[in-house]
């Protein structure tokens, strides 16, 4: 769903039908995102919320996006996401809310994987973090990514070749 051209003219004035229509339109997918990288519903739904806070403010102090809307609200949500895992402290890698039964073991393993997964994406430098988390996760095309990080093409694509082998790199280590 692409967003009408004069939505975000109309967000800017503080429209609340525009900024009504602006969160329904991103709020899924900015969950789906969130999500993704945190593991956590309520630590997403906090993301979420503060991406759009943080969106409404700036349009309140006359800034914000001048023209791409997702690129913007993707990248403050990335920016929360960082913020979050410099912010946290340790914890178990494992809930105690593991399902019983047959495949404990099976989602103890799952549960693991996807923290080293989710470590992982952070340990890359942010560019490459964010490449592979839009491309990956969100099924983002390049354009549409050179426009979240204001970058050519071609620097997406050499972001994503260096973050999966570093990625591979790190995957592999834990393994060992």
């Amino acid at each position: 769903m692409i967003p009408k051209p004069d939505l975000l003219i109309q967000a800017k004035q503080l429209e609340p039908c525009a900024l009504a229509e602006i969160y329904d339109l991103y709020s899924p997918r900015l969950y789906r995102y969130a999500f993704r990288l945190l593991g956590d519903d309520c630590t997403a739904e906090d993301c979420v919320a503060e991406t759009f806070s943080r969106f409404l403010q700036a349009l309140q102090k006359g800034r914000g996006p001048r023209d791409y809307l997702q690129a913007y609200l993707f990248r403050t949500a990335h920016n929360f996401i960082v913020d979050h895992y410099r912010h946290q402290k340790p914890e178990s890698i494992l809930d105690d809310d593991i399902p019983d039964g047959e495949n404990t073991e099976e989602n103890a393993s799952l549960s693991i994987r996807q923290y080293q997964v989710r470590v992982a994406l952070l340990e890359l430098i942010e560019d490459q973090g964010q490449v592979i988390a839009l491309k990956y996760l969100e099924g983002w095309e390049n354009e549409e990514i050179a426009l979240v990080l204001n970058k050519p093409v071609g620097a997406v694509k050499s972001l994503q070749h260096r973050a999966l082998a570093h990625l591979q790199k790190l995957l592999l280590d834990d393994e060992a």
